[in-house]
């Protein structure tokens, strides 16, 4: 098939939108915005405000829990990270206050982590928006007290950030991180490309980071050996089909009026196809991550299957209706056999990795390939699934709520 080179990286600003810093190599961001670089005096003034009012507050939270195991020993002492960004960072080893930037899945993945969200005092605007309209604020209600102030887009504001007395803050760019260490902050980089968006590699490296800080969890070892069992048994299921027969399927990560935008050879859209032996059509392109696409290009690959992300408010009936801009679906044999499928709406948007990757892998693998899979009862699955790991029975309505997603899902990017 001749590859039409219309698909292109989008623009930085789109990019940040659609899933913060993941896009980009080593997740760099600018620590030059004027809303984190307070003048030296304001932000001093601010600090030892602070650095006093919670002072008093961890004497007497770690003058309660002397009698309790702390997995590093004294909780009142400390001990260093290695973060996703080579730096060795020192921080506490009691955490009762934390921060989580402008790293959209991991506000999810410390939740399911530790089990609740309770010591969750930040997130991002973004990352709260699936909450309100996923399962994270269901399962986790504390969440959806976390402050959102402190951040837009991936730029900190290092005053609002302060007020918050975080004992830590997980998941912005290096050169951010910095900027906050001087304030006397704790601050962990992380990365979500550093693994080449493999989903089950790089959730068990976010893992083994939380493991640094945290010290272990439950949920993440069960949810790591679940991940790998599925994934076996769905490749074992699915090794035998020819390579002609195997299910052509466009990943649209964003698709507005604006912009269509696909998940290339080189982002997670690809290990999703691959994990169950389906063809991803734009890796045609070469090296390509987030691919803004047309509509031409999308005729001569003629997917399938369509799978939509909750990066994008859209739905599957938007394409069987033509609702957005003036593209015209009906030629398309996703569109003709109703094959359109919008992922589910978990922990967290399930495209990304996280504790909701078994489930999700099912999911597709049953939409893709349903003569394969003809005993999967993906709502069965889903609620057997967070009973187990997070002692929560699902109700009908919350199970809608995770394979019907609202476009709400999307609000912010």
């Amino acid at each position: 098939m001749k590859k039409k080179l219309l698909a292109g990286l989008l623009s930085v600003s789109i990019a940040l939108c659609a899933f913060t810093a993941c896009a980009k190599k080593d997740e760099e961001t600018s620590a030059s915005s004027s809303s984190a670089t307070q003048t030296e005096e304001k932000v001093s003034e601010t600090s030892e405000s602070v650095s006093e009012e919670s002072s008093e507050s961890d004497s007497e939270v770690k003058g309660e829990s002397q009698d309790t195991q702390n997995p590093f020993g004294d909780p009142n002492g400390t001990h260093t990270v290695v973060d996703h960004a080579g730096d060795t960072v020192e921080v506490p080893n009691t955490i009762n206050r934390i921060v989580i930037g402008s790293f959209y899945p991991l506000a999810s993945v410390v939740a399911e982590y530790l089990g609740s969200a309770e010591k969750i005092v930040g997130i991002h605007p973004v990352s709260m928006s699936a909450a309100e309209n996923g399962l994270l604020g269901q399962i986790y209600p504390e969440i959806l007290n976390a402050e959102t102030a402190f951040i837009s887009g991936d730029e900190v504001n290092l005053e609002e950030l302060l007020l918050l007395k975080p004992d830590i803050v997980i998941g912005v760019g290096q050169e951010q991180a910095k900027v906050i260490r001087e304030a006397g902050i704790p601050a962990v980089t992380t990365s979500a490309s550093a693994w080449k968006y493999d989903i089950i590699e790089t959730y068990e490296q976010w893992i083994d980071l939380l493991d640094q800080i945290f010290g272990g969890s439950d949920f993440a070892k069960k949810a790591m050996e679940k991940s790998d069992a599925v994934h076996a048994d769905i490749i074992e299921k699915t090794k035998d089909i020819p390579e002609d027969q195997k299910a052509r399927v466009l990943v649209l990560f964003k698709y507005t009026d604006a912009a269509m935008v696909a998940s290339g050879v080189n982002f997670f859209g690809q290990w999703w196809c691959e994990s169950v032996n389906a063809y991803n059509v734009a890796s045609e392109v070469p090296d390509g991550s987030i691919l803004k696409i047309s509509m031409e290009q999308v005729y001569e690959w003629n997917p399938d299957i369509i799978i939509i992300t909750n990066f994008c408010g859209t739905q599957p009936e938007d394409l069987y209706n033509n609702a957005i801009g003036t593209d015209d679906w009906s030629t398309i044999n996703a569109v003709k056999n109703k094959r359109v499928y919008k992922m589910p709406l978990g922990l967290y948007r399930s495209y990304t990795p996280g504790g909701d990757s078994p489930v999700t892998m099912q999911w597709l693998a049953s939409v893709i390939y349903p003569d394969l899979f003809p005993d999967v009862d993906i709502r069965k699955i889903a609620k057997e699934y967070y009973k187990e790991m997070c002692g929560y029975d699902l109700s009908e309505e919350q199970l809608d709520m995770m394979f019907i997603p609202s476009r709400d899902a999307a609000n912010g990017l």
